[in-house]
Formats: structure tokens, sequence, C-alpha cells
């Protein structure tokens, strides 16, 4: 009886544990692409256009690293305009497909 409790205390750890690690993966990509945004929106309040090849470099890179987005076929970012609604369109499909379990 002992060892069935200790069993599942170490299971619901186990699960504890993975939700939160999760959830941390979760809020620190949200950060970086909350970083990528800001220097885009810099970028773009001095009327730039094109995308600097480092955050282009960045922002596929983010993109490669998202499950639902690898499938999608997306094409290369190349413009500011274009990165900003790329990034909104994932940290809003991070913040809707999560929200219920935060």
């Amino acid at each position: 009886m002992i060892e069935e409790a200790c069993l599942a205390i170490e299971q619901i750890s186990a699960q504890e544990r993975s939700a939160r690690e999760q959830k941390y993966a979760r809020r620190r990509k949200m950060n970086y692409i909350d970083g990528l945004l800001n220097e885009l929106e810099m970028l773009n309040l001095a009327d730039r256009v094109a995308l600097p090849e480092p955050l282009e470099g960045a922002v596929g890179k983010l993109l490669e690293d998202i499950p639902e987005r690898r499938s999608a076929q997306t094409p290369k970012v190349e413009t500011v305009v274009g990165a900003m609604d790329v990034l909104y369109e994932v940290q809003d499909a991070l913040m809707v497909n999560h929200s219920d379990r935060d």
C-alpha cells in the first residue's frame, strides 16, 4: 500500500514537473518573441522596409522551432512588417493554445 502511494506521488510529481517545464519554455519563447518584435518595431518606426539579415535568421530559426509552423511551409520573411505579422501570429497561437493550462 505504501509502495502504491509512493508510485502515485512520483507519477504526479513527474507530470507536474513536465507541465512546469513546458510552461516556462513557452514563457521563454514568448519573451524572445517580444524582444524580436521590439527590434522590428524600432526598424519600422525608422521606416526600414528590408529585414536585416541577423533578424531574418532569428525569425527563420524561431519559425523552424515551432512544430505547428514547420508543416505550414512559411515563405521566407524578408520585410520588417512581414516579420512582425508572422511573429504576432505565432505569439497569438502560443497564447490561445495554452491559456487554459496556466
